[in-house]
């Protein structure tokens, strides 16, 4: 459903020409019933890559597919196969709930006699029908989180995409989402969820890659990790590699 291919980014407009790329030859698919964690601290290349994912950003070489669709070629089709979440989504203050995900399911070109019970049945499944007639100035955080996945939901997308969703939510409302995600796993969506919370990973994540400074240092389930490293404490493991590829980035800046 997801296949990536040797994805480079670089910004030269922000950097000189030989400085190290935001994304350096990244791999890896993706299938169906698969929530795929990327895990890596802040500046890894995670947004980036998940940009380019979803058609924002171009890559500046190697492929990305999302349902057999280039996101350089083809991006109306890829955004039509794809739902992206992030933790700092904006919800309009004067439209209900039920109306921010009428009117994202309308952009999406959904028909009106299809548009109304897929919205009955996502607010049914996400407990959201005590919320539908709440203005978004009037939400809590915990409210804005629901609406932020309804209206990346509304079109049933194959590919989801969740990028940092439970940055600066409480531990409640963090897992009512973590929870959420993983009832759309056994939906059979395509996942990928970025984070840089371990527990998160180990929680909900069928495989993970661990990134830093735009390369993937490490790819498995987290048990291949672990017997593949010798490490079972998976935060142990994400501190050693990334302190391996540190130490390895500074010896090639000083040789000549």
């Amino acid at each position: 459903m997801i296949h990536i291919r040797e994805l480079t980014k670089r910004f030269t407009d922000l950097a000189a020409a030989d400085s190290a790329p935001a994304l350096n030859q990244v791999s890896f698919d993706v299938e169906p019933g698969e929530i795929f964690g990327l895990l890596g601290p802040n500046g890894a290349g995670k947004t980036t890559c998940l940009r380019i994912l979803s058609t924002v950003l171009r890559p500046t070489s190697g492929t990305a597919e999302i349902a057999g669709f280039d996101v350089a070629d083809h991006p109306p089709r890829v955004r039509e196969n794809i739902g992206f979440m992030s933790g700092n989504t904006g919800i309009y203050d004067r439209m209900t709930a039920w109306e921010m995900v009428e009117y994202y399911g309308r952009l999406y070109g959904i028909p009106e006699e299809q548009l109304v019970p897929r919205i009955e049945t996502i607010f049914e499944t996400l407990q959201m029908n005590d919320i539908r007639d709440v203005l978004g100035s009037k939400m809590s955080t915990g409210m804005k989180q629901k609406v932020s996945i309804a209206r990346t939901v509304v079109h049933d997308p194959p590919v989801l995409i969740f990028d940092e969703p439970t940055s600066g939510l409480d531990v409640l409302v963090a897992r009512k989402l973590l929870n959420a995600i993983a009832a759309l796993r056994d939906q059979g969506k395509c996942i990928i969820f970025s984070t840089h919370i371990m527990r998160e990973v180990e929680k909900l994540c069928d495989r993970v890659a661990i990134i830093h400074k735009g390369q993937i240092l490490a790819m498995g389930t987290i048990e291949e990790l672990a017997t593949r490293y010798n490490q079972p404490d998976v935060e142990e493991l994400f501190f050693e590699l990334i302190d391996k590829h540190e130490k390895e980035l500074r010896t090639n800046d000083q040789i000549p």
